[in-house]
């Protein structure tokens, strides 16, 4: 089928129309998916789900000591270039083992810490001990997907998404009528197993034209480059998740453990549709502001990347406040708790979406105290005040904290990229 021309003439919309086939067919999987949980296992089911997608997360970022971005900026740039090429991915490569095994260790010797911390019970040790077990299929699979990302193949890129979303998700309703709860979580564990096998199934050829295994010498070339998108990445998903995973306990603690159920589900929602700028901050705004070396091109792609989707996410997103009620009565039922909290979520997510495309600058060029210095500005932010509202406004508390926090760090790295230019300006006169 031809794409539209004004679409075709348009990269942006061309990932961007491409994506909302494959995260539309996702929705409604997913529609059916939350309903089938939140019935059967209830909204305290709900947030331990939540609890192992954090700890997920955090392995992404982990087992390959957060080197994603920096592959897909430097395939990018190398593309075309293999003896640069080698030299990265020897790096990243020593970079995953010591990942890998270090992580594996924390979570197999530490199964009983973490499963007594995170759930208040011993009954989850086996999940720790089986993360462990497939740590290096983590690190596997994300270093290849930085790969299909640095090459802005968003036509696999989409493939890949949606196969693996719903090999995952028979996987989850196997283990849903098999074990219950314990089968799910199990099931979502082995969820990046199951896409590093559709990774190599899709992207295997093209990945050996890029990667010369055979030629790949384990040294630390890029060691320093790499450990600045480490120290990155500690900060946006480890810290992330590891304070999602505090503000959820936080939440069972000082209400009840159902209505940290309604707000994993509110953030559930949150990351379905926010899937569709994921997609685009990896395979367009990363690699473009990359190649980007001047102020005046940068406001051009910034606003041009505005006008294409701020005003689809808009629409989105206000036609999800509108049918919210429905949400809650066909997806989750029962969970009523969650209708205060859908505004403030929204909000907070517009704003969110309209700042990570110009924080996106900091990965570009390896901004590393810039980036440090806006999120750990923005997390502080959300725990603090996190912890302050919900004593005032409950559960809801933690969603306007999100949209606080959200309008104070656009302000933030406004000011930041600003004083970055006007600085680079400054060096070339």
């Amino acid at each position: 089928m031809k794409l539209p021309k004004f679409i075709s003439n348009n990269i942006v919309l061309k990932i961007t129309s491409l994506n909302a086939v494959v995260i539309t067919i996702r929705l409604i999987v997913s529609a059916f998916i939350q309903r089938l949980l939140a019935v059967t296992v209830g909204e305290a089911g709900y947030a331990s789900i939540g609890q192992v997608r954090n700890v997920l997360a955090m392995l992404t970022s982990t087992s390959t000591l957060g080197t994603f971005n920096g592959v897909v900026k430097y395939v990018a740039e190398f593309k075309n270039n293999q003896p640069e090429l080698s030299k990265v991915f020897s790096t990243v490569t020593i970079f995953a083992i010591i990942g890998s095994v270090v992580s594996a260790a924390v979570l197999f010797f530490g199964a009983s810490y973490l499963s007594n911390y995170l759930f208040h019970s011993q009954e989850y040790i086996y999940i720790f001990q089986l993360l462990a077990v497939i740590v290096p299929f983590v690190a596997g699979s994300r270093v290849v997907n930085a790969v299909v990302s640095g090459l802005s193949d968003y036509k696999r890129y989409a493939k890949i998404e949606l196969i693996s979303y719903l090999l995952a998700t028979v996987a989850v309703v196997i283990g849903l009528y098999t074990s219950e709860l314990k089968g799910v979580i199990i099931a979502i564990v082995l969820a990046p197993v199951i896409q590093l096998v559709v990774l190599a199934f899709v992207f295997g050829k093209t990945l050996k034209t890029y990667v010369k295994f055979k030629s790949l010498t384990l040294s630390l070339i890029y060691k320093n480059k790499l450990l600045a998108f480490t120290l990155m990445s500690f900060i946006s998903s480890f810290l992330l998740n590891y304070i999602e995973l505090n503000i959820r306990t936080l939440v069972t603690d000082e209400i009840n453990i159902n209505e940290a159920g309604y707000w994993t589900a509110i953030t559930f929602i949150s990351k379905n549709y926010m899937v569709f700028a994921t997609g685009l901050f990896t395979l367009y705004v990363l690699p473009k502001f990359a190649s980007i070396h001047n102020k005046h091109e940068f406001k051009i792609e910034v606003l041009n990347i505005y006008k294409t989707i701020l005003p689809i996410f808009g629409l989105g997103m206000l036609l999800v406040y509108i049918l919210k009620d429905y949400i809650i009565l066909f997806i989750y039922p029962d969970f009523t708790g969650m209708e205060p909290l859908f505004k403030w979520q929204l909000l907070g997510d517009f704003v969110r979406l309209g700042a990570l495309v110009l924080s996106h600058q900091f990965l570009a060029k390896r901004l590393v105290k810039s980036f440090v210095f806006t999120e750990i500005i923005s997390l502080g932010l959300f725990f603090v005040l996190s912890k302050v509202f919900i004593q005032y406004y409950g559960t809801e508390g933690i969603v306007i904290a999100h949209f606080v926090r959200y309008i104070i760090y656009f302000i933030v790295v406004v000011f930041v990229i600003r004083g970055y230019y006007n600085q680079t300006a400054s060096k070339t006169e």
